[in-house]
């Protein structure tokens, strides 16, 4: 028969590097971060997207929460749209490295901040079976549970070592310097970002550098990358180095020599942060030395097979129609529990008549009722698993006509 249910009720507002700038992209963020202390989104932000999930309301199919203004190049998605795309990005398919690890650490993180008691966010364990997104919008947690899913399923074909974004900044390097090995490599910050960098680096032969704010974040990112600490701030020296890689949450402060030298070094500049680190004058003098991450993101990317890519799409498809069928099998819980109470109440009224018209002992009634339990379950086990697997609501609507629910 055919479907005539809606599509899942979701709503994902979507602003990527390759179509919107970093600067307009965090300024969405901020604005998208105001609503998403609600159950009923979940935000998404990294280095090169800001995306915001929505679960609509069930009964006017418009977002619970005043959407933020799309910037230009940004998309609005809904519906099966908003799971197709989630997946993609879970899988690793949007990203510039095919497969690439620290989208499903982000996935992650979005997800572990929300909701804690006492806070604006809740727990969610990604890598459990199971959810304790406790006041999380349930459709919200099973879409970035299953999109979790996919995507440790999907990592689970790689061939080779994993690459990652710090193996594109190094290859951005190596088109100046030439091999890193031998190169000095600093890098000003001391996240999750710097820390790829700063241990790919170290792996490849450089010899790292780290400055930081923090200056025992940066020691611990040193020691961890068998490099050095250097001073960070308006007054420190730009200490000799082949390469600079920025991952940090604001400008990079500078004195005017350290600013002459680097424009004087001919070196290249790596800008992992968003927005930039790097003013808008010393991005224009640097010139083609300096690549933003806006610049990596529309880069080139990974070329997949054909093969491959017909795997990734049956996975896809698998984990969107499972995804769908529940969601679709939802409505049905009001069915079910209804049969189940009218089958409960059927019984209970039998029995009660039974035991008017019998004088049985208490062994003999506690095995009456016993077998009127089975065979309740018996015969409702197929109507219930039936309606529990709708995804057409053809069952639902069977049911309620059969059974006057």
């Amino acid at each position: 028969m055919t479907d005539l249910r809606p599509e899942p009720g979701l709503i994902a507002l979507v602003t990527h590097a390759r179509h919107v700038p970093s600067e307009q992209r965090e300024a969405f963020g901020d604005a998208a971060a105001a609503v998403a202390h609600d159950p009923r989104t979940i935000l998404l932000r990294t280095c090169h997207r800001v995306e915001l999930y929505v679960s609509t309301d069930p009964d006017s199919g418009e977002s619970p929460v005043p959407l933020p203004g799309l910037p230009e190049g940004g998309r609005r998605l809904e519906g099966a749209d908003v799971v197709r795309h989630l997946f993609s990005v879970a899988s690793g398919l949007d990203s510039v490295v095919l497969g690439e690890d620290q989208i499903l650490h982000q996935l992650r993180d979005c997800l572990s901040d929300r909701h804690i008691p006492g806070a604006a966010r809740c727990p969610i364990e990604i890598g459990s079976s199971q959810t304790d997104a406790v006041g999380l919008d349930p459709i919200l947690a099973r879409l970035f549970q299953a999109a979790a899913h996919l995507g440790r399923e999907t990592r689970s074909w790689r061939v080779g070592p994993p690459r990652s974004l710090a193996d594109v900044v190094l290859d951005r390097i190596v088109e100046v310097t030439g091999p890193v090995a031998r190169q000095r490599v600093l890098v000003v910050g001391a996240g999750r970002m710097a820390r790829l960098v700063a241990i790919a680096a170290s792996r490849a032969g450089a010899a790292v550098l780290v400055a930081n704010r923090s200056e025992d974040r940066a020691a611990a990112l040193a020691s961890d990358a068998g490099g050095r600490v250097v001073p960070f701030g308006l007054d420190a020296p730009l200490p000799e180095v082949d390469a600079v890689v920025l991952a940090i949450a604001a400008r990079w402060p500078l004195s005017a020599p350290a600013r002459a030298g680097l424009l004087a070094a001919g070196l290249p500049v790596v800008d992992l942060s968003s927005p930039p680190a790097v003013d808008p004058d010393l991005r224009a003098r640097l010139g083609p030395r300096y690549t933003s991450v806006d610049d990596i993101a529309r880069g080139p990317r990974d070329v997949v097979a054909a093969r491959l890519a017909r795997r990734y799409e049956k996975a896809m498809a698998d984990a969107e129609a499972t995804f769908t069928n529940w969601v679709h099998a939802r409505t049905s819980v009001p069915a079910i529990r209804a049969l189940s109470d009218l089958a409960e109440q059927r019984r209970a009224e039998e029995l009660e008549r039974l035991f008017r018209r019998m004088d049985l002992a208490e062994h003999d009634r506690a095995l009456v009722e016993q077998m009127s339990h089975r065979l309740v379950a018996g015969l409702l086990h197929a109507p219930l698993a039936t309606l529990r697997e709708d995804a057409t609501g053809d069952a639902d609507r069977a049911a309620r006509v059969l059974f006057s629910l």
